[in-house]
């Protein structure tokens, strides 16, 4: 064996011993709920928070697990509540919900799954630091492209679904990973036992949202629901939002309503199909909460460049109040199936 080589099969090995003696040595650790988050740009507790700071400090996620095999470090408390950071995009999300599910250190056949995450939001369905529950994901990444310049003049965008040859041709083809039906039982549940959660508002956001057209742009945050498009191309935009509501349209035969745009969940979801095939997971317990920390499109007066241009992380025109958001909608359910959980461990709600 070449020593390069050598050295590196030693290496992988010796990673592997935590794990292996782990699973020789002591039970699976039952986990009542994943919360996934998919940010987090600093330390986990103290400073500028991302989408998993709230809950490590709330939530009191204060064991610490190392997790070399993915993005970030483990944390969960003393009640079964088990927190990660996925990192961003589809690839990273679905590498990272794969590691933990065939992780031998966690029993995950009873566990719920709540990501929860910010997004940016259609102004005609909802505003700024609003929650959004969805019972459709559908991928905005698998398709056939054709540049701006070059969509011909009948087309309304140059977007093909895989293996047709025009936008949105009939009938549709079913392809794996492009539209996930999460449980709508679990999903109303979730909604109706949240829907009346108060949302922090202020006066940046009041004064943001008056700048687009439309009663739901106007509304202080509310808690709805609502489907999302996930895709690891960050796009915006009003044109690009029109699409985003065919599109979702297309891909679930009418049934699903875009609302919120992410970036990782179709691989979240993916990963828990493909877990469930192994018997390691329940998929029908996968619950998908965004919250709007900005618009998907320019306001009045700004063009689509002009509006990405200040559209940032941790600038987003509802950063902060959108984390808080995520996290006050989502903790109700968390808290709700662990208070409960000699009911919920073998019941779905």
């Amino acid at each position: 064996m070449p020593r390069r080589f050598a050295h590196f099969f030693l290496a992988f090995t010796a990673s592997l011993i935590p794990f292996t003696a782990f699973a020789a040595s002591a039970a699976p650790i039952p986990v009542k709920v994943v919360v996934v988050t998919m940010f987090e740009p600093g330390a986990d507790t103290g400073d500028t928070p991302g989408e998993f700071q709230y809950w490590v400090e709330r939530e009191h996620l204060d064991t610490l697990l190392p997790f070399p095999q993915g993005e970030h470090p483990l944390r969960m408390n003393r009640d079964g509540v088990l927190g990660m950071v996925t990192g961003v995009g589809t690839a990273r999300a679905a590498a990272n919900i794969m590691a933990l599910g065939m992780d031998p250190r966690f029993d995950l056949t009873h566990t719920y799954w709540l990501v929860a995450g910010i997004a940016g939001v259609d102004p005609q369905d909802a505003s700024l630091g609003s929650a959004a529950w969805a019972e459709w994901v559908v991928d905005g990444d698998l398709a056939h492209e054709i540049d701006a310049r070059e969509i011909p003049k009948s087309w309304p965008t140059g977007y093909v679904p895989l293996r047709k040859s025009v936008p949105y041709e009939k009938p549709r083809t079913a392809e794996n990973g492009i539209a996930f039906h999460l449980n709508p039982q679990l999903v109303n549940w979730a909604y109706n036992l949240t829907k009346n959660v108060p949302l922090p508002d202020t006066p940046e956001m009041r004064a943001r949202r008056m700048g687009y057209n439309g009663a739901a742009a106007h509304r202080p945050p509310f808690v709805l629901k609502g489907d999302t498009l996930s895709a690891s191309t960050f796009w915006h935009g009003k044109r690009m939002d029109t699409w985003a509501n065919a599109w979702v349209q297309y891909q679930t035969d009418g049934k699903g309503n875009f609302v919120t745009s992410g970036m990782e969940d179709t691989g979240t979801l993916q990963s828990l199909m493909y877990l469930a095939h192994a018997g390691k997971v329940d998929p029908r317990r996968a619950l998908v909460l965004r919250t709007a920390s900005n618009y998907d499109q320019q306001r009045r007066g700004l063009t689509a460049a002009q509006s990405l241009a200040e559209t940032k992380v941790t600038r987003y025109s509802a950063y902060l109040p959108a984390l808080d958001s995520a996290y006050r909608v989502g903790h109700v359910v968390v808290d709700a199936l662990v208070q409960h959980w000699s009911r919920y461990r073998d019941q779905l709600p």
